[in-house]
């Protein structure tokens, strides 16, 4: 069973955590998720097709992320969840941390803070190994690429992360 921590509204862990998925948070309590942003010297972003499959969001356009699990550091969940869902090891990459961002749904018990990374790696088709129960292709896009498909309401957090796709 993975459990999350559970942190208060300055980012403080409180010490309890949460079974994954389970929306029991209390107004002024969240959990911590992170995205990476790959980007090549080319300057453009490795982006993920999420599987059809997938409950929220089917289809949908992504950056690589999720949950930082209970006793996880920030750049520790980073680093797994990029490695997890693309195979690729972003340890030894230039970049890092960009900016956090904090998500609130009152009432619904899912608040979080999103830490934003970027990597900037020399990588190609080869280096990929994608996680195939999440992801169902991928694509170097450019930023234009990337805001069409936000335009289209294809492409998770967008409004949120744009800034990361600047370089």
């Amino acid at each position: 069973m993975e459990l999350w921590d559970i942190y208060d509204a300055d980012k403080k862990p409180t010490g309890r955590t949460m079974k994954r998925n389970d929306w029991c948070l209390k107004d002024g309590e969240y959990h911590l998720t992170v995205l990476g942003v790959v980007a090549r010297p080319d300057q453009t972003f490795l982006i993920t097709k999420r599987v059809m499959t997938k409950a929220w969001a089917p289809g949908w356009w992504e950056v690589s992320g999720g949950a930082a699990q209970a006793g996880e550091e920030s750049y520790e969940a980073v680093l797994r969840e990029v490695k997890e869902e693309t195979g690729l090891d972003a340890g030894n990459a230039e970049g890092g941390y960009l900016f956090t961002y904090k998500r609130e749904n009152p009432g619904e018990g899912d608040n979080y803070f999103v830490d934003v990374y970027r990597f900037v790696m020399d990588i190609d088709d080869k280096d990929l190994h994608l996680q195939t129960e999440e992801t169902d292709g991928y694509m170097f896009a450019t930023p234009d690429q990337i805001r069409e498909f936000a335009e289209q309401g294809i492409f998770l957090h967008y409004d949120s992360i744009k800034q990361a796709f600047e370089m």
